[in-house]
This record gives C-alpha cells, structure tokens and sequence, in this order.
C-alpha cells in the first residue's frame, strides 16, 4: 500500500541516506541528542510539573545529578546482566515505555528473530522484567566528556545549557556504549518507536555510525517540535505524522503511511452507544492540578447523571490523593496497570488538553473535546487537533458543560471519520489491518 509520494517504489534492505555523517563530533552530537530538550517549547513547561523532570532550583539539580551517578551509574556496575533471549543478529525492538512496549510487541510476535531491548535500568513499567537488557556499564567511563561538552553548549545554548544541565549530564556516554553493543551483537537491524528522547537518539546515531538499518513505528501522534525524522525506514499513521515531519526538516529514507498498528484489535469494536453517559479524563504533567479539580467539580455538579474516571498519565509522578478525598465519586484508571484502548472501551467521551488520546478515542468513535487547563501558548493544540477538526475545542468550562450536555442527547455513530487525516487506513481495505500490512513492509524492507 502507497500512501505518500515519498514512498520508495522498490524495496530492498537499505542503505544509510548519503547526506546523513555518518558521525558526529562530539558537542554537534550531544546537542542533537538533547534536541528536544532545548526547544522553547520544553523550556515553557509550567514549573510545577518540570519540577519532578528537572528542578528549577540549581542545587536541587545537582543534589540530581549526584543521586543519578551514585544510584545509576555506580549501581550499574553491580547489577549483573541476564537476558531471557539472544540478542546476536536478531532484529532489535527497541524500547524506552511502556507505550513503545505496546507499539512494537506485534511485531515480536510476528518474527522468530525479533528481541525487545531497552537500556540497563530503563523504567519500562510492567513489562520491565520481560525486556532484554543493553548493558550501560561502561557509561561512567565517559564523563569526562561533561566539562567540554557543558562549555561548548554554553557558547550555544547558554540558557538552556545551565538550566538543563542535568539532561546533558544523564546523554553522555549513551553513544559509546551503544556503539560498542552494536559492534558486538551486530543487530540486524534495529527498530524504534520513540525518536525524540536522549537514549533512543543516541542509539540511532550510534546504528548510523555502525551501519545497522534502522526503522521507526510511530506509537503516538508527534509535534512539529520533534527532531527531523531520520531513519532508513519509517511507518507512520497517516498524512497528519509525514506533514508535520516535513515541518522538522528533511524528511530522510523511505516511509510509508500504515495506520496505528496498536489500534488494530479495538477498530473492530467501535463505540456505537447513542449518547454519553461516561466521560474520561486524561491528563499529564503539563495540566495544573488545581485546574483539573476545578474543572471535574464543575462538571460533576452540573452534569451529576454523567459518570467520570480521571486518567493521569503513566510518567505522572505527581500527588493525586486530595482530588481523591475532594471527589469522592471520581473514578480512577491507573494507567500502569490498564491498556488506553481498554480504558476508553468504557467511556463515550474524552476531555483533554495535549496528548494523543484524543486520536485514539476518536478511533474508538467516542466523542473528544479539547481543553487546556494551562495558560501556556506554547503548547496550545501542540499535535494541531483543534486546527484539523479532529476534536472540538471548549474555551471555557460553561463550554465543555454544553458540548458534554449536546453528546447527552445524541452522539452521532460517524464520529471516527473525523480520524482519516491521522490514519491513513480509516475506510480502506486496510483499516484495523495495519500491523499485518507493516509486517509485510517490514519483512520486505529486511530483504
């Protein structure tokens, strides 16, 4: 299936795009790999929810910094490694969540010679004890790197350097050792579902460096703040992904358009219920918390037939047990434990701000409405779903109130055709079809 004119023609095992170095030096490297880091969009995450990614304060960064080299680096001497499989010439399914965990299983399951790998001590949630381990042992042998590297990202980026040092700190020494797992396992290739954070970048440019094929499976919608997509294969959902990678930059090897693998099962068994009667909330890091409670007091009074369920997000490491105590009638979906898709199978409608279940809800035929409980322009409609009508927009609670209120009475069973600019396979033969038709590409593509 050629959805794009960017789609190769022919297939065979590929080979790297001759513009891309194959290395690095190493201050353009580091900066490459902290690309996201360093945007003004990061920058602007409200201060109470970076500070559990990265404290303002720059002691409290240190104090991090120093725990990561005691706990990590230092602990990572001491942890034996001992994978359930062999990782010599197998296809690498490499992972940094347990989001990408779930993007790529189907494909573990399709090849014989696919292995799911994620760094020494990677948090991948409740799939931590079944993922095969790259050992980060040797990372400590290369911060001596950190003094140059942090001055020479000063003369660039001075801001941003000092304010995230700590980022920089955790990058070094991801590239090397990946190099030299590489130069040992000799993957056959390796294939990503995250292409934005440090690890994963620095494992690209280490295949880059090493001549391993690699491919990307996008697992969740991206932003026009993501590095320029560079791999030699790449299976996005649809023309929302390719247009706003043509945004990042040059769009490098061969890509094809191939649905949400992920999606496939739940396709099937589309919400077709007339009318709302329970409402999800997801929520992440970037929504205040006193906003969330006040939106979900609101609704609650005014709409008391409607049964809600808040859903924070898996990385929220934050407090929630006062909104608990608050709103005793609240349901509670923990995200750790439940699938997003199965989360949304009880629901008929989604409230959010920015995040992609908003085009996973709207798959599933619930109705999804957009409200941003921070101020932050930044981040406002960051994956463009208001602009592309994917969702509706409440600019104020009364709002949301209202349109909550019109999906009360009817909610209309074509819903999910407001989908087919972010899956390319909504109303084709395709369509709940796409880890089959990714695996043919994929198997194809490996020759």
């Amino acid at each position: 299936m050629s959805t794009s004119s960017r789609v190769t023609a022919s297939v065979k095992t590929p080979t790297l795009t001759p513009s891309y170095p194959h290395t690095l030096k190493l201050i353009p490297r580091l900066r490459d790999i902290l690309q996201l880091r360093f945007t003004d969009m990061f920058a602007s995450v409200p201060a109470a929810a970076m500070a559990s990614i990265s404290p303002a304060n720059p002691l409290k960064r240190l104090a991090r910094v120093l725990g990561y080299a005691g706990l990590r680096l230092v602990g990572n001497i001491f942890q034996p490694i001992r994978n359930p499989e062999t990782l010599q010439d197998a296809v690498w399914l490499y992972v940094v969540s347990a989001n990408n965990y779930n993007a790529l299983e189907f494909i573990k399951q399709a090849r014989p010679d696919a292995v799911l790998v994620a760094g020494q001590g990677k948090n991948i949630g409740r799939y931590g004890s079944v993922v095969n381990r790259l050992s980060l042992r040797r990372k400590l042998l290369y911060y001596w790197q950190f003094p140059y590297v942090f001055l020479g990202l000063l003369r660039t980026d001075e801001r941003k350097a000092w304010r995230f040092f700590d980022f920089i700190f955790y990058a070094i020494g991801y590239y090397e050792v990946y190099r030299r797992a590489l130069r040992h396992y000799r993957p056959r290739a390796v294939i990503f579902s995250n292409d934005h954070n440090d690890d994963s970048r620095s494992l690209l440019l280490a295949c880059r460096a090493e001549g391993v094929p690699t491919a990307y499976i996008q697992h969740a919608s991206v932003s026009v703040h993501f590095p320029p997509l560079g791999f030699d294969l790449s299976l996005l959902e649809g023309q929302d992904a390719l247009d706003k990678y043509g945004q990042c930059g040059p769009v490098h090897g061969r890509v094809e358009l191939v649905g949400m693998p992920k999606a496939d099962a739940f396709l099937k068994e589309k919400n077709l219920r007339p009318r709302v009667t329970r409402v999800g909330l997801a929520c992440n890091v970037h929504d205040p918390l006193p906003a969330i409670a006040e939106a979900l007091a609101f609704l609650m009074q005014e709409l008391p037939e409607l049964v809600f369920t808040l859903r924070p997000h898996p990385s929220d490491p934050r407090d929630f047990n006062s909104l608990r105590c608050t709103l005793p009638q609240l349901q509670w979906s923990d995200a750790r434990q439940e699938n997003v898709f199965a989360f949304l199978q009880g629901h008929d409608a989604l409230i959010a701000a920015d995040t992609s279940t908003h085009l996973e809800a709207t798959l599933l035929n619930l109705v999804s409405i957009y409200y941003q409980f921070s101020a932050n322009p930044l981040i406002h409609d960051y994956y463009g779903y208001v602009a592309h009508e994917l969702v509706d927009h409440a600019q104020s609670l009364p709002e949301l109130r209202d349109f909550l209120q019109q999906y009360q009475r009817e909610k209309p069973l074509t819903h999910f055709q407001r989908a087919a600019y972010y899956n390319a396979t909504i109303g084709t033969e395709y369509e709940s079809q796409s880890q089959a038709l990714a695996i043919k590409i994929i198997t194809d593509w490996l020759g």
